[in-house]
């Protein structure tokens, strides 16, 4: 049986002349950091003093001694990053240059000082571009001339921090006669039978020798033989349980064991979980464009994303309760599909696993991001071997719906001024309407592929016309008012979103010292974004009073804007369905203290934006909307049953003053929209003037006519009372999005609601976690509210 020995402990990473201890998975900033060597890079400005680690050469070793009964031994890399040449006793064993691959070299009988020598990423990707010509960018950084994660070059959310080193874990394996290199699972079902096919590559130390492999999986069994080096065998499994997306029903999932066999004898076995689900992508024209609609197991559903970003810059210390955490998160906001953005990685398996528990699709982006890719050699290859490696490794895992080719690379060649300076030379399109459709097709045919992200699905069109395909929604935040969000339906809104800045807590541990201002230097240096601040107040005031000076009030107020701004995108588009069948936000998490587009900050805070997402995405929504017939209330109902009931319609003024009310029917059908005209008697005229609209199970949706820097908002008066675990308001006038900001009592409380608008005489009461000293003062003193306009 094939004998796996872990081979993490006992590494050094050289320095100076001597040694420091490194850990394995890990890298040279990681083991730099524990020793003391620099500065934590994610505090102050000390990512830029410890900029010099990125761009010297980096050497890890240890001692290499695997005595063993078996044949073979192989020296086996899950994940090198990046560039690397892997030495025993001066012998080379092998050189590498793609963060994305594994690898396995023979060390069978051999013995001595092992050393993995990193060049810097920036002499690797600079003598790729030395021999294959310059390639245009969004960034000044050469990320796209090596196989490595693009963001560790900085982003415009992310610090530059050019990593190295040993991230994935190392590990020997000792075998004999034979071993199992390869398994591709397709899973396939058709009414209530599931199918898996499995196809197995196999290694052997010596040909002649009779192997065969069996399987089992839902109490079924099969076995064929190994002929040559491959086998295939295939299972059903009658009555399977479906695996499904949150929401839409259970996530089912089965164990698969394979055996490798000499004789009846267990050379090596291979275990994973798979789950029986059909998934397609609807892309047939219509009177409206060309649709994007994902369907699993026949149900057409509404994508309620989010753009998933590498959790940190040091991907190395994400573990497997950290993703879960994580992405527990966005299932908990409503989420059912989660974008692995192509800038980032292919994840580890704990990412995936996480995914098919929780019941969350994952569109899995190759990794190219916002750049010009060369096509030749040494890249192609490479390219070629982490697709073919990482389409096998994931396609067990039900929840992974789609692959993708690129993030922004299309648009970027017709968009971005690429063209001309290119030349006629490669670019990446070759990858992604050529080699990765056909990797996708040939290894993975259950599933669907597409070009980019956005693709409008030709060259015929703009490829980011909303009518066609994906669209990205980025003209609102950097020229344009959220309000212009309902301007268009585009089939699929793939990325938008708004930025706010972390939570107060998160600001204090990243700023130590430091007296927080909009503009203070750890303010824009945590501000990676072109013109961030300046997008942030311009955004602002259409809306509000800009708040010169006051810290507090600018960062409530671009928090509520940031909600406000994601809230009028999704709610327009989901009223729109089926012509518009998905959102996608950018973005959920941060990897690390920044202000920036996420739900969720570095330190793993949520933003007032993550709460509104629960709302936004949860199976029912009700939003107020001015369209070309006048104001209407859309219900929106992605649920499975239909949504009957009535709803009670208040005009009212924001001194309390009931100016109107009626109670009108509500029959949504499941999984569908109802749209009911607002009466004309009901609308509000003038700034000073709202509408609730309210149904059962305290749906509310409010619509207030003006901007609030226009309204006359009554000075607002609410009391507070304190528990332990909660806080409880009553609203003495109207009172509109109270957000209690928990982390100002403690920095490791939680409050459980965020923006939340009370009318005269309402009270709510939230509750909060990890607050042991309740006091009256301080939960007075940590609630914001909108105030009248100074």
């Amino acid at each position: 049986m094939l004998e796996v020995t872990p081979f993490g402990e006992g590494w050094v990473l050289e320095y100076e002349g001597g040694g420091l201890p490194a850990a394995v998975p890990g890298c040279v900033h990681t083991d730099l950091l524990a020793a003391g060597v620099i500065p934590d890079p994610f505090l102050g400005r000390n990512e830029t003093g410890v900029a010099w680690v990125g761009r010297r050469d980096w050497t890890y070793t240890t001692g290499l001694s695997a005595p063993s009964g078996h044949e073979r031994t192989d020296l086996v890399f899950d994940g090198l990053d990046t560039a690397a040449e892997i030495t025993l006793d001066g012998r080379l064993l092998g050189r590498t240059r793609n963060m994305h691959r594994s690898y396995r070299f023979d060390v069978t009988g051999l013995e001595g000082r092992l050393a993995v020598r990193f060049a810097s990423a920036y002499t690797e990707a600079a003598a790729v571009r030395d021999r294959l010509g310059e390639r245009p960018a969004a960034y000044a950084e050469p990320y796209q001339y090596l196989r490595k994660m693009a963001c560790s070059f900085g982003w415009d959310w992310g610090p530059t921090l050019v990593t190295a080193g040993i991230w994935r874990p190392v590990r020997l394996e000792h075998w004999s006669t034979a071993r199992i290199a390869r398994v591709r699972p397709v899973v396939t079902v058709r009414q209530a039978l599931g199918v898996v096919e499995l196809r197995v590559d196999v290694e052997r130390t010596r040909g002649g020798a009779g192997l065969a492999v069996a399987v089992r999986v839902g109490g079924q069994e099969a076995r064929a033989p190994v002929e040559g080096t491959g086998a295939v065998v295939r299972v059903e499994v009658p009555d399977v349980r479906l695996w499904w997306p949150r929401g839409y029903g259970e996530q089912s999932l089965y164990d698969v064991e394979l055996t490798l066999l000499h004789e009846d004898r267990v050379l090596d076995s291979w275990r994973r979980r798979i789950g029986f689900r059909t998934v397609e992508l609807d892309r047939r024209p219509d009177e409206h464009g060309t649709g994007f609609t994902l369907a699993v197991n026949g149900e057409r559903l509404f994508a309620r994303g989010v753009n998933w970003i590498p959790d940190d810059v040091f991907p190395s210390r994400v573990t497997r309760d950290r993703y879960r955490e994580r992405l527990g998160r966005a299932a908990e906001a409503g989420v059912d599909l989660v974008r692995v953005w192509g800038g980032g990685l292919y994840e580890s398996e704990d990412f995936y696993d996480a995914c098919d528990e929780l019941g969350l699709l994952v569109w899995q982006d190759f990794p190219f991001a916002c750049a010009a890719y060369p096509e030749e050699q040494p890249l192609r290859g490479e390219v070629e071997a982490e697709a073919r490696e990482n389409v096998v490794r994931l396609m067990p895992h039900p929840s992974l719906a789609l692959w993708n080719g690129n993030n922004e690379n299309l648009w970027g060649f017709r968009d971005w001024g690429w063209e001309e300076p290119l030349g006629g030379e490669s670019w990446g399109e070759g990858y992604y309407l050529g080699l990765l459709p056909r990797v996708v097709a040939e290894l993975d045919p259950t599933r669907p592929y597409t070009a980019g992200s956005p693709w409008s699905g030709s060259w015929e069109r703009h490829p980011n016309d909303p009518a066609h395909g994906t669209h990205h929604s980025w003209e609102v935040w950097n020229r344009a008012d959220y309000a212009e969000y309902r301007a268009e339906v585009p089939r699929f809104v793939a990325e938008f979103g708004w930025q706010a800045p972390p939570a107060y807590a998160t600001l204090r541990r990243a700023l130590p010292g430091e007296e927080l201002a909009a503009d203070s230097p750890g303010m824009l240096h945590h501000q990676k974004a072109d013109d961030g601040n300046g997008k942030l107040r311009r955004g602002l005031e259409p809306h509000f009073a800009f708040p010169d000076g006051d810290f507090d009030r600018w960062h409530y107020l671009t928090q509520v804007n940031q909600a406000r701004a994601v809230a009028a995108g999704i709610e327009h588009w989901r009223a729109h369905w089926p012509v518009c069948a998905g959102t996608v936000v950018w973005q959920l998490n941060d990897c690390w203290p920044v202000t920036s587009w996420a739900a969720i900050d570095g330190d793993g805070r949520e933003k007032p934006l993550w709460h509104e997402l629960r709302r936004l995405y949860a199976d029912r929504l009700l939003t107020l909307q001015v369209r070309e017939r006048g104001l209407v209330l859309a219900a929106v109902n992605q649920a499975a049953r239909a949504w009957n009931g009535d709803l009670a319609l208040r005009r009212m003024t924001v001194d309390g003053v009931l100016v109107g009310r009626a109670l009108l029917p509500l029959a949504a059908g499941a999984r569908a929209v109802a749209v009911v005209d607002v009466p004309r008697g009901l609308r509000p005229e003038g700034p000073a003037e709202f509408l609730v609209a309210d149904a059962r199970g305290g749906l509310r949706a409010l619509y207030f006519p003006a901007p609030d820097r226009e309204i006359p908002y009554p000075k607002p008066e609410f009391e507070v009372t304190v528990a332990p675990g909660a806080v409880t308001v009553t609203a003495r006038t109207l009172v509109r999005d109270l957000l209690l900001q928990a982390d100002r009592l403690d920095p490791a409380a939680r409050a459980d609601r965020g923006l939340v608008t009370l009318l005269p005489g309402e009270r709510v009461t939230i509750g909060v976690s990890g607050w042991e000293t309740p006091d009256v003062a301080a939960a007075r003193a940590a609630l914001y509210c909108v105030e009248p306009a100074r």
